[in-house]
């Protein structure tokens, strides 16, 4: 009679764990699809595509939500940033060149959020905002949603605040422990495009193979991007022979690669053919600054500035160079980046500085 009622025991034990495995299956797998519909989207609420598992605010991606970080990144007032990509089932990208981005699919969404980790008082982070590029078929559109000061979501921004843009006040600490209060700008759509544009459509700026050649720290170890990309079925194939940009902050590689790096992550998409700014004098994307002229090296400045600034770049002088400058000062008319800062970036300033400072040759 015990051992019936022990072995009645076990069987109840048996099914009760074998129900919650099920239980807890079926939760995994139901939280490893992405909910996308590319005719309802933009949605209002970033949860409701469920890119992340969990809180929303710790993003830890989906399944197939793959985690990019381009070598050198785009300075936007400190803020740092998280990118993520998603594509549709059985859709792959493909490798366009080294300087130009990767060429995605219809449905493909790129995923970045803008966050600080030292807000004050008390070093806690907050997010900030999450930008989504969204590619149809008629093109790529763009997303922008606000976080609220709970951090449990992000709502889509739209109408008038889409067309104007926001301000929010935020202070936070630097890594040298300077703290700095801004009004952190949240762009207007015009302003997203103004520098997204080519050809005049929006198209990504960082998802270039010279910018993603390098490895991250995956999960499950280090890995290169594209490789990654591949053996997640997001990528055809890349070459091998990918002259790639560099993390500019990495002083132990060669200077002058560091700013081209620099240059190319921040200025080159406006600075390029059909863009922005194509109708400036210098071109600044890596691929073409191997040539000082392009970086504006004894150029003149096509615009009057002060009598003091004639060249873009006067060698061995920074306090001549017109770019020097622009990246030095914080009045809308005069600074560069005009977009994505209001502040300015000390660490590339000092770079710029330190390489113009060791250019010697004479300009005619």
């Amino acid at each position: 009679m015990k051992k019936i009622y022990l072995l009645q025991i076990l069987y109840f034990l048996m099914l009760f764990s074998c129900k919650n495995d099920e239980k807890i299956e079926s939760i995994e797998s139901e939280s490893s699809f992405v909910n996308f519909n590319i005719d309802a989207v933009p949605y209002s609420k970033l949860s409701t595509y469920a890119f992340f598992m969990g809180d929303l605010k710790n993003m830890n991606p989906n399944s197939k939500v793959i985690p990019y970080e381009p070598a050198s990144s785009l300075f936007t007032d400190y803020a740092l940033k998280k990118r993520f990509v998603w594509m549709p089932n059985g859709t792959k990208a493909s490798y366009n060149g080294d300087d130009k981005s990767l060429n995605f699919p219809v449905g493909t969404v790129l995923i970045k959020s803008f966050y600080y980790n030292t807000i004050q008082p008390g070093n806690t982070t907050k997010i900030m905002e999450t930008r989504l590029m969204i590619k149809k078929s008629s093109g790529w559109i763009f997303a922008e949603y606000l976080w609220n000061d709970a951090q449990t979501e992000a709502e889509l921004v739209t109408g008038t605040d889409f067309t104007s843009g926001s301000s929010k006040n935020i202070t936070f600490k630097k890594e040298n422990n300077e703290v700095m209060n801004i009004d952190y700008r949240i762009p207007s759509e015009t302003e997203c495009f103004a520098c997204h544009k080519l050809d005049n459509k929006p198209t990504p700026i960082g998802v270039k193979p010279q910018n993603l050649n390098v490895s991250y720290n995956y999960s499950n170890g280090l890995k290169n991007q594209l490789q990654k990309l591949v053996d997640e079925g997001y990528l055809q194939s890349y070459s091998s022979n990918i002259v790639s940009t560099v993390n500019y902050k990495d002083t132990s590689k060669p200077l002058d690669i560091r700013l081209r790096s620099y240059l190319d992550i921040n200025c080159a998409h406006c600075h390029q053919e059909n863009a922005r700014c194509d109708y400036r004098a210098i071109r600044l994307s890596f691929s073409q600054t191997t040539a000082l002229s392009k970086i504006g090296v004894c150029v003149m400045a096509d615009e009057p500035i002060d009598p003091s600034l004639e060249r873009i770049i006067t060698p061995g002088n920074p306090a001549k160079s017109v770019m020097h400058f622009r990246l030095s000062s914080t009045d809308e008319s005069n600074r560069m980046p005009l977009l994505g800062r209001t502040i300015v970036h000390d660490e590339g300033v000092e770079l710029l500085k330190q390489w113009i400072n060791t250019l010697n040759q004479n300009c005619p």
